[in-house]
């Protein structure tokens, strides 16, 4: 069996307090995983506090029998956050993959006193919370465990994936990958990491491996990197080149509702006596927050850069372009003749038109004949 970090953690803490001593080769068998990942794992528990001795003679490891996983005390605030967290994210899969934490918070706020639980209860039931759609997990989670393992265990992955743009689709060549970190952006999950086949860092959506494979090549994560430094001032997960100073006029009707929300890290505010506002970003491209910007049609205007802006008109003059083209196939099918809407020859209204005509002629006839 497989195990993820925590589990395995987990594991080898459990089997250190089984009273027998434990060879670092016997662990890495119980784990299933190598023994250099485990004395890799016995500093980080060491870390912890965690008093793991080790028998020189025996050339093993223990745990004091003394020791023992302290209580976790919780407020009743505490355990109502854990119990929102466990109920409303992870069980309903709002975030995908969080099903594991759920039940184990559902241990945790199990082992609270009656009372306490009681009253988390009761309350729990007034808090919901609903995040934005998400991509659907099925079929994803064998891909997301063994990006997981690979980073704890640093082994390279070899791998398919479907590329959204039409730049891979030749046949989803594999390469190898390694990935550094997984994260969880508005809709879906991302591993970022090195391709083979690519320059710099890449992000790649979990749902979209096509096939996926541990291999026993490792590799080292570089100490130097951190999501939030691979990230930059991205508008959310795409990151460009440079940063670039934008501003955005919002109108007076949107101004309160947008400001009130902090939609970048850089983000400063600055209100104008006729209600309206403007917003300062310091963001490292364009190609999402131009969408952004688009999403508030005509109650928002970029004012710097101006190749943003330039961007944003293109945009919007070829939606506008899209409804035009529409409305104009719409009109051009209303006038042809014999459709039944309401105005050709072929309608239900000229058809009413001509009976009611008939009608007149008939009784305009028996007037003219009384005998008949």
């Amino acid at each position: 069996m497989k195990y993820t970090r925590i589990h395995r953690l987990l594991r080898i803490i459990s089997l250190l307090q089984s009273g027998k001593p434990q060879r670092t080769p016997d662990l890495a068998v119980a784990c299933g995983t190598t023994e250099r990942t485990i004395f890799r794992d016995l500093g980080e528990i060491q870390k912890a506090g965690i008093p793991v001795g080790f028998d020189r003679k025996a050339k093993s490891y223990r745990i004091d029998g003394d020791f023992f996983m302290p209580p976790v005390a919780l407020t009743v605030e505490e355990a109502l956050a854990l119990a929102t967290l466990a109920e409303q994210i992870g069980d309903t899969e709002q975030v995908p993959f969080l099903r594991l934490a759920c039940r184990g918070l559902a241990k945790i706020t199990a082992q609270l006193p009656p009372s306490v639980k009681d009253e988390v209860w009761d309350l729990s039931r007034s808090r919901s919370i609903r995040t934005g759609p998400t991509t659907p997990s099925d079929g994803c989670a064998d891909v997301f465990d063994r990006i997981q393992l690979a980073i704890a265990e640093g082994r390279v992955l070899k791998c398919r994936y479907e590329a959204a743009s039409g730049e891979d689709r030749a046949g989803t060549r594999p390469f190898t990958f390694k990935p550094y970190a997984l994260f969880f952006a508005v809709r879906a999950w991302y591993a970022i990491g090195q391709r083979s086949d690519r320059r710099g860092l890449r992000s790649l959506k979990i749902n979209r491996f096509a096939a996926i494979e541990l291999t026993s090549n490792t590799y080292e994560i570089p100490r130097g990197f951190t999501l939030d430094r691979y990230l930059g001032n991205a508008w959310r997960m795409i990151r460009g080149d440079v940063d670039h100073h934008v501003e955005i006029r919002v109108d007076a009707e949107f101004a309160l509702t947008v400001s009130e929300t902090l939609w970048h890290r850089t983000m400063e505010t600055d209100h104008h006596p006729d209600g309206s506002c403007t917003l300062s970003f310091t963001v490292s491209g364009f190609d999402e927050i131009q969408w952004w910007v688009l999403s508030m049609g005509p109650h928002c205007r970029v004012v710097k850069p101006k190749e943003l802006a330039t961007r944003v008109a293109a945009l919007a003059e070829q939606t506008a372009a899209q409804y035009r083209a529409a409305g104009a196939k719409s009109a051009r099918v209303a006038r042809r003749p014999g459709r039944d809407d309401g105005t050709g020859a072929g309608s239900a209204k000229a058809k009413r038109v001509r009976e009611g005509v008939r009608g007149t002629s008939r009784r305009q006839a028996a007037r003219r004949h009384p005998d008949d």
